[in-house]
């Protein structure tokens, strides 16, 4: 309680001294935080040093509400995409330490080497290279990299996630737009986040996954995940050697195409996105590679999967929609999408709202494709969205923030990047992908047997609510209604028995059985349907009604 209290007199000193005051508009207890005194600095200026001053935590707060641009003012976001993680590392005895703890052993019954100076230190963590020792038949151990939670994190970041809860509460209170922002959603979301940040196993399942989802892609590559090794604050992965991508004078001395790397770059964010719905939600410089033994065609390795993201199938369908709706200049249909997504209320004027679009669109057009910044376009978008009460959409905020990542990164590699050149292909068949006979197939194969098996159950719940009524005349039906109730349990399984006989045959064609199948599909489908209908008139003969 002591600690908690002289941090959150450590806050309210923070705010004075950089005058945050400003954001109570002189409502309310606005002397807690300060006034402006005479310090000239715009806000969002002040508001990114005090959370710098603040530490490590707020520091990755400040990080994580940077990507709510349909929330912040322009002026305070790009303020707040400024924050570095400038932490000092923690001593290396330290961090053997806590790696000892954790595995119940020396190091040297896991390491022949762990080397005390980190290769990196960030507000969260702390990385070591290693070697394992050698298994049995092996020459050498594996060289690996240990990146160590921070000694005393859990408690540091509860008691912050508190005083920012209280901060929220005042805020949504006396903030003139506080009940728009939702503060405490805001903070429970970056909770979400960090906590999710502190598992380490759960990073390594992350790594895990995205190395599965592009094993043996020249595109991009993720290390090795050692789980017997790994636990919630230590976690031991494959050591790469690539080349930090924001090192340009390095890549350029190396001879690697930049137009190429910055497409892959594109290539892999849209593929992460629709291919796999499951993307790396967190590719800032400091997280990506770049292996240059082919320059001609550098290949990704990626780094720190704290932070994934994936989307629901509708969001998916709506959101690839949109982007090609805006390729295409359909506005109307842009508006119209975000009425059926749910992401804007049902009574929204679509003709209104279709138009601010257009205000928006048509001047980022007029320009070079090459020189259109759709990370801009999506701010912009926002803002517009933001004056038609625009619901805020959780699931879309990391993507929000990677797109901007991505671009900006892409930019920065070779500023004539077009960006729509490389993702409309992609859209466009993963689109086609959702419409073609194979996926319908599918469809019908793992929706049709469940359907049949639920419909004897549905139309029993059906006909017990018929029952139950109370007119005088339903009840007199109750004789009839028991009868249908059998028939319709016959037509059911006999519905199953077509099921069955189909979906066998579609299986066997999209198992790839040979084309000489394909001709008797029909047919097969058919006789499904004749060996269905069949045993239903067995089965309503066994019950007493054989006339179906």
């Amino acid at each position: 309680m002591l600690n908690r209290t002289r941090r959150f007199w450590q806050i309210q000193r923070t705010a004075r001294r950089y005058g945050l005051g400003e954001l109570l508009d002189g409502r309310g207890p606005a002397w807690l935080l300060g006034g402006r005194r005479r310090d000239d600095r715009p806000l969002g200026v002040r508001i990114r040093l005090a959370l710098e001053s603040l530490g490590p935590v707020f520091v990755k707060f400040g990080q994580t509400v940077s990507t709510r641009r349909d929330l912040l003012p322009p002026e305070i976001a790009g303020e707040l995409a400024k924050l570095q993680d400038q932490v000092p590392p923690f001593p290396g005895e330290e961090a053997k330490a806590l790696v000892e703890t954790a595995y119940g052993c020396s190091l040297d019954a896991v390491f022949e080497r762990f080397d005390e100076t980190p290769l990196a230190s960030a507000s969260i963590a702390q990385v070591h290279a290693a070697r394992l020792k050698p298994r049995p038949g092996e020459d050498a151990g594996m060289e690996v990299v240990v990146k160590v939670l921070r000694p005393g994190m859990h408690a540091a970041i509860r008691r912050d996630l508190d005083l920012m809860y209280l901060l929220a509460d005042l805020v949504a209170r006396f903030y003139p737009e506080g009940e728009r922002l939702r503060p405490r959603a805001v903070v429970a979301e970056y909770e979400r986040i960090i906590n999710d940040e502190l598992d380490l196993v759960r990073e390594g399942a992350n790594a895990s996954q995205l190395r599965r989802n592009w094993l043996g892609s020249d595109l991009i590559y993720h290390p090795l995940v050692v789980f017997e090794h790994t636990c919630e604050n230590v976690l031991v992965m494959e050591r790469i050697e690539g080349v930090p991508i924001d090192d340009v004078e390095t890549l350029r001395e190396a001879g690697v195409d930049f137009k190429v790397l910055a497409e892959r770059g594109v290539e892999i964010f849209f593929k992460q996105v629709f291919r796999d719905n499951f993307f790396h939600a967190d590719m800032h410089p400091g997280n990506i590679f770049v292996d240059i033994s082919n320059p001609a065609r550098p290949r990704y390795l990626g780094v720190d999967f704290g932070i994934v993201g994936s989307l629901s199938p509708s969001d998916q369908r709506y959101l690839a929609e949109n982007f090609l709706a805006f390729f295409n200049r359909d506005y109307r249909r842009i508006a119209e999408l975000h009425v059926d997504s749910g992401w804007m209320p049902p009574d929204t004027r679509i003709e209104d709202f279709e138009g601010a679009i257009r205000t928006v669109s048509e001047p980022i057009f007029n320009k070079p494709l090459a020189e259109i910044s759709f990370g801009l376009f999506l701010v912009r978008l926002f803002q517009i969205a933001r004056r038609f009460r625009y619901r805020v959409q959780p699931q879309l905020v990391l993507l929000q923030k990677t797109v901007l990542n991505v671009e900006g990164l892409g930019r920065q590699l070779y500023p004539e990047l077009d960006l729509w050149q490389t993702a409309k292909p992609i859209l466009e068949q993963w689109m086609r992908d959702r419409v073609s006979p194979r996926t319908a197939a599918e469809r019908f194969r793992e929706q049709l047997p469940l359907l049949a098996d639920q419909l004897p159950q549905l139309a029993g719940t059906l006909l017990k609510r018929l029952e139950s009524g109370e007119s005088p005349a339903q009840a007199r039906q109750a004789d009839v209604l028991a009868e249908m109730r059998a028939e319709l349990g016959a037509q059911a399984r006999g519905l199953r028995w077509t099921v069955v006989a189909g979906t066998f045959l579609v299986a066997a064609v999209l198992a790839g059985t040979g084309n000489w199948l394909s001709p008797w599909l029909p047919g097969g489908l058919a006789a499904g349907a004749v060996l269905g209908g069949w045993r239903a008139w067995r089965a309503g003969r066994a019950s007493g009604r054989g006339d179906l």
